[in-house]
């Protein structure tokens, strides 16, 4: 073979050489850019995707309603000394004094009033009487839910401690119709060292406030004890007229004494219903109004 020829075959050589290296970039030249848009709509559609969950999360959030409760209908009480008509008080306690305010933190929530009453006859002996009003008015609160709510859960509780008051006899419960939007009369006898009582207690419930009544009433001395029926009749009535008050007091013009229900379906712990006071509570101070809504005057040492 020639010098020439062998030249030639060598410089063909170097040609294809170059020709595949040329090749080989511009194959790799061309992948370059497909990489990279590929890798632009993976970036492009991730960063979307956390865009419009964060903007659904943003736009849920501020759609949801914050907490709310309906507000209570009545939003105080009426004096509790002046919650019962100067007839009525006549008639349930002849011989009672101005009422006995307690002491309350606020008396637009928690307000009661007491009278006794003791009409001595000498040797015939005497008749006592024994009258408490209570009333407990409740808000409404996003965590505990409606005023009216938690004024029939106390209802519902005051009712269950006067059916268990210890040492009660006789126990009887009732309810009672036209007063507020639910009402329940509870009797019984109690045994003291005075003599036998009898005790009427009158619970009722209108809208967001819970009225407690109770009347006692004994012989003392050797007099004859009182009907039960007579003093529950009495009781009635006065806790009718009770709720009455609450309902005037708040410009409903006792409209819910009628017994029209509320809207709210039919409020929180409570200490047990008074308990028939004797007649040494006549001199003593009523009971904190704040410790517990109804409670009886404490007897003399």
């Amino acid at each position: 073979m020639s010098e020439g020829t062998m030249q030639r075959r060598a410089q063909r050589e170097q040609r294809n050489q170059r020709a595949k290296r040329v090749n080989r970039v511009l194959v790799c030249a061309a992948a370059v850019p497909v990489m990279l848009v590929a890798a632009g709509c993976s970036s492009d559609s991730g960063s979307g995707d956390s865009t419009d969950k964060a903007a659904k999360a943003a736009a849920s959030a501020s759609a949801s309603p914050s907490p709310t409760v309906e507000a209570a209908a009545y939003g105080k009480l009426p004096e509790p000394c002046k919650a019962l008509s100067k007839k009525t008080l006549k008639d349930l306690v002849p011989e009672g004094k101005s009422g006995k305010e307690g002491k309350s933190d606020d008396i637009s929530t928690r307000a009661n009033c007491s009278w006794n009453s003791l009409d001595n006859n000498g040797v015939k002996g005497s008749q006592f009487r024994w009258l408490n009003v209570s009333m407990l008015r409740f808000e409404s609160d996003v965590t505990r839910g409606p005023a009216d709510k938690l004024a029939q859960e106390y209802f519902e509780k005051q009712v269950q401690d006067a059916q268990a008051t210890e040492g009660a006899k006789g126990t009887k419960s009732e309810p009672v119709p036209g007063t507020g939007d639910e009402a329940t009369a509870v009797r019984y006898e109690l045994k003291k060292k005075e003599g036998t009582f009898k005790q009427q207690t009158v619970v009722a419930r209108v809208e967001n406030v819970v009225v407690t009544l109770d009347y006692n009433g004994a012989g003392l001395a050797g007099d004859k004890s009182p009907s039960a029926d007579d003093l529950m009749k009495d009781a009635k009535k006065a806790a009718k007229e009770a709720v009455a008050a609450v309902s005037e007091a708040n410009g409903a013009g006792g409209g819910k004494a009628s017994g029209a229900p509320s809207k709210a379906p039919s409020k929180s712990a409570s200490k047990s219903p008074s308990k028939p006071a004797s007649p040494d509570a006549s001199e003593e101070p009523a009971k904190d109004a704040s410790t517990s809504p109804s409670k009886k005057p404490a007897s003399k040492s």
